[in-house]
């Protein structure tokens, strides 16, 4: 960890993102596509019929009310920035840097970014983060694992000349489109969120914040609520045993994404993690939180949505922000501490 620094333009956005004790606890607001056709699809509509007045006030609902009880938000610059505006004073402000919609349909799922979008314009946005996705396989054939290789680089290069952090969300896939939620992907998860997490915890890529995908699924965990089937790709054991080898592959700080699963589930993976002893240093929370409000929202309107927010969005994050407490450790406990960054 030694060979690990941070610029003060950084350590001081980072301070914006995390709590007092250093824990990221952020809700995560930068859907655009799949949000407007769920919204479409309760409405019963076609999306084309789905506002940008729409996007801007659901997202914004989320902000105003969620962010009190979040350390920071993850926006995109396209309809997200009316929400900034509407956050908590003391909630920080990651922004998205890759396009939405792109066509995941490609070889090798490659990625792209805003066009007209730098981290400079991010930075003069009020962002206190860069966030990319990337879709990652370490089974990729090597010509896309290239370019998705420099890809970070580049971006990573870019967030250093800015002093801005550099938060890499990868999400795993099948390159050959195996069914992805499935037994069979259960039992390969663990060794492609490893090996992701190894290599991008190299210094080239200067990524300062991994948001990772839990390394196992919930729904194949033995004796787990989550578990409806009964197919097992691992006992709690073995669960407990995958966990720790991926904390150990990362050498950079983790948070944990949702990736769409229910609040419940969510809650229950995390207290695996803690069970494990993992210390993760938070998480970046978007649809466990807030999914069930698009019905709300798409039949009754903006005011029942605030509303369904406030009382059970609310619930969902407190609740998250219960085991947080209990569970999640510093970020800068990667570095050493705090106080030796501050030195550095």
């Amino acid at each position: 960890m030694a060979q690990m620094t941070l610029s003060k333009g950084k350590l001081a956005r980072m301070d914006r993102l995390s709590g007092k004790r250093g824990v990221i606890a952020a809700a995560a607001m930068d859907q655009r596509g799949s949000l407007l056709k769920a919204i479409a699809k309760e409405r019963g509509c076609d999306p084309k019929e789905i506002t940008d007045q729409m996007m801007q006030e659901f997202k914004t609902a989320v902000s105003k009310v969620l962010t009190p009880h979040a350390t920071a938000i993850l926006l995109d610059p396209e309809w997200g920035l009316p929400a900034a505006k509407a956050r908590a004073k003391n909630s920080g402000l990651l922004l998205s840097y890759e396009k939405s919609g792109y066509d995941n349909t490609r070889p090798g799922r490659l990625p792209d970014l805003l066009d007209g979008v730098s981290a400079r314009d991010i930075v003069n946005m009020g962002g206190d983060a860069v966030k990319i996705l990337i879709y990652y396989s370490p089974d990729d054939e090597r010509p896309v694992k290239d370019i998705k290789h420099a890809f970070i680089r580049r971006i990573g290069a870019e967030c250093e000349y800015c002093e801005i952090p550099f938060f890499l969300e990868f999400v795993t896939y099948d390159p050959k489109g195996g069914d992805e939620k499935g037994l069979d992907y259960a039992k390969r998860k663990p060794d492609l969120v490893v090996k992701s997490m190894e290599e991008y915890s190299k210094p080239e890529y200067n990524v300062d914040v991994l948001k990772v995908e839990v390394p196992i699924n919930m729904k194949f965990v033995g004796g787990a609520k989550s578990n409806k089937t009964g197919q097992v790709a691992y006992d709690r054991a073995q669960a407990k045993e995958i966990f720790q080898k991926s904390y150990k592959a990362a050498k950079r700080p983790f948070i944990y994404l949702s990736a769409g699963v229910s609040d419940d589930e969510f809650r229950e993976t995390l207290e695996l993690a803690q069970e494990a002893g993992v210390p993760f240093n938070g998480v970046l929370c978007g649809r466990a939180t807030w999914k069930d409000g698009i019905p709300v929202y798409a039949k009754k309107g903006l005011k029942a949505f605030e509303d369904w927010l406030a009382d059970r969005g609310v619930k969902n994050i407190e609740a998250l922000n219960v085991i947080l407490g209990k569970a999640a450790h510093p970020w800068h406990e990667r570095y050493g501490g705090r106080d030796k960054i501050a030195a550095a």
